[in-house]
Order: structure tokens, then C-alpha cells, then sequence
């Protein structure tokens, strides 16, 4: 299974590189027939209706139907696993120089690129409305952080349908579609069962979501949710930790998406909430990194050793020095 992949670590959050895809139209099958499939150009969202193209007769001997064309993207187009986490600066992986192990990062990134320029709106929903439309965070009714929007344009925490996220634009290309972990990117008055929904991940273009609401969560007891329907899988498990079990649910959706449509293109949108308030690591993890005393030199001493770092890594240039400290 080939995935292109994004990491994008926040403060708030870094902006996303789009995909292209080639322009011309390409058709399989027998247009007409049940199993024929089209590209499209993407140049209107959602794509016009083709127009039948069948007879209709007064006589259904003289008549020919017509199916329009299932709607594909390009041949080749990635597999897409787009992992953000939520504050950790940009030097916390041992990808970008930090001195947190983050080893299947680190292979990823020898076989692809670091990406070094690197921008955040420096709030949480606000970058998050940024990254999933490609445009500023006002345009994309996300000014502040949604829990204090006002009712005024650009702040009041509502991604307009014309905003189009990436998730309506896969989705529309043919792309299956699935939203993991943290939304803060819905309005809080409309965070519940009641809805409505369209504010929601599966009204934004996100055909799948498995994951909490808001700003913040348990990571033993969230508001969980699977597409609109709160669920309860903690329920008799003590050990249950929602980092791991979003892990396990994304990938069995890709595991299910490849068995049953080999040949359609996935998109992962994948926000674990982990590393956000409140911390709640497994007993496992906080004892696997304790024992590697990684902080133990104190503040002062990390920043020179990770600039250190990321200078041997190529990401920060030769002569940058660090920022002195006030007396």
C-alpha cells in the first residue's frame, strides 16, 4: 500500500502543500455502462451533472439507457496520511532535531522531504480551519479559537460551504475521505447530538470520523464520537487509552477501504489529541521515557543540543544562533 504522507506538528499548526493531479480527462469503461469512470478538472465543486445521454422513447423497445460516469481520480493518485499533532513545537521530533525518539517518522522522511518553512496562526481551531482549507483563518470564519467566536464575519467559528475543505475536494474527486481524533473546528453550540451536523466532519467533506469534540479530551474517558453517534468503547476497560485505540480505528478504516475498493485512493485526516492538555500517556510510555533521562540537562542545555541537531540535519542554517536569554 503506497501512502504519501504530511506530518505536520503545531503550536498552533503548519500549512499544507496541495496535490496535483494531471488535468486532462481520463475515462475507462464504455460511457453509458455501469462500471465506466471519469476524472474531472476540479474547476467547479461540486462537479455539474453530465447530461443523460440515453433515448428516451415512447417505446421502451426504441429506448437505451444511460448511467453517468462514477467520478475517479487521476490513475496514480496517492494514498494521503495527513498526521498533525497538537503542541509540539517544530524542533520536539527527532525528525526535525529534537531529542524525542520519533524513529518510523525519521524513516519516512529519508525516503521523502522536511519541510522547513514553517507557519501557525499560534491558536489551536483557528490554524486547524487554515490547514484543512488552504486559506487564511479569517476567510475560514476562524479568527480566534472557536469557544469564544463572535458574531461577526471571519470570527465566527463557521467554515462556509464555499470554503471547500480538502476533505470536499478528495471527496468530490473520488478520494474516500476519514477525519481521526481532534475537531475543534465545529462550533460549540452545535457540539451535540441535536446538530446540525453540516458544521460537523461528515458534513465538511470527511465521509468517516472517529473521534472527540472541542478543544480538549480524555484520553480514558473522551467524548467520543463515530460520525454523529457518541460512543462508549471505554466502558469496562480500564486500560483503554484513546491514542491507541484511534490508532487500531484508523488502521482497520484502511485496512477496509483497501479490501473492498483496492483501486480508490484514501485520505486520512489524523489529529491525535495526545500531546494536548490533559496528559495522559499509559504507565508504558511514561516509563520508557523517563528511563532515557532525555530532559535531565535542564532547558538551556536541550535548546543547544537540538540546534545542534537540526544544524547536522540541514533544516536550520550553519550561522542561526539561539535567542539570548534576559538577564
Amino acid at each position: 500500500m503506497k501512502i504519501q504522507l504530511f506530518r505536520l506538528a503545531i503550536s498552533g499548526i503548519a500549512t499544507l502543500g496541495f496535490l496535483g493531479f494531471a488535468s486532462a480527462q481520463q475515462i475507462t469503461g464504455v460511457l453509458g455502462s455501469p462500471g465506466a469512470t471519469t476524472t474531472i478538472s476540479g474547476k467547479q465543486l461540486p462537479p455539474p451533472d453530465p447530461e443523460f445521454g440515453g433515448v428516451i422513447d415512447k417505446k421502451a423497445s426504441g429506448s437505451k439507457g444511460w448511467w453517468a460516469p462514477r467520478v475517479v481520480p487521476p490513475k496514480g493518485a496517492p494514498n494521503v496520511l495527513l498526521i498533525m499533532t497538537d503542541d509540539a513545537g517544530y524542533a520536539a521530533p527527532g525528525t526535525f532535531g529534537g531529542v524525542i525518539p520519533t524513529p518510523a517518522l525519521d524513516r519516512i522522511a529519508k525516503s521523502g522531504l522536511r519541510y522547513t518553512n514553517f507557519h501557525s496562526t499560534s491558536l489551536c481551531s483557528p490554524t486547524r480551519a487554515a490547514l484543512i482549507t488552504g486559506r487564511n483563518h479569517h476567510v475560514a470564519g476562524f479568527g480566534v479559537v472557536g469557544e469564544v467566536g463572535t458574531g461577526f464575519p471571519g470570527y465566527n467559528s463557521i467554515i462556509r460551504k464555499e470554503t471547500g475543505t480538502i476533505g470536499t475536494i478528495l471527496k468530490a474527486n473520488g478520494y474516500a475521505t476519514s477525519w481521526f481524533g481532534k475537531n475543534h473546528n465545529t462550533p460549540s453550540y452545535q457540539a451535540t447530538q441535536a446538530g446540525p451536523f453540516d458544521q460537523w466532519p461528515n458534513g465538511m467533506g470527511f465521509e468517516y470520523f472517529y473521534g472527540f469534540m472541542g478543544g480538549d479530551a480524555s484520553q480514558w474517558q473522551p467524548n467520543l464520537y463515530r460520525n454523529t453517534t457518541p460512543i462508549y468503547p471505554f466502558e469496562g476497560k480500564p486500560g483503554w487509552n484513546l491514542t491507541t485505540a484511534m490508532a487500531d480505528e484508523a488502521i482497520q478504516y484502511m485496512k477496509g477501504i483497501k479490501a473492498v475498493a483496492p483501486e480508490k485512493p484514501f485520505f486520512v485526516y489524523y489529529v491525535p489529541g495526545g500531546t494536548h492538555a490533559p496528559h495522559h500517556p499509559t504507565p508504558e510510555w511514561i516509563d520508557k521515557i523517563s528511563d532515557m533521562h532525555l530532559f535531565d540537562g535542564g532547558w538551556n542545555k536541550l535548546r543547544e543540543t537540538i540546534l545542534a541537531n537540526q544544524k547536522r540535519l540541514g533544516i536550520m542554517p550553519a550561522n542561526a544562533q539561539l535567542t539570548p536569554w534576559p538577564k
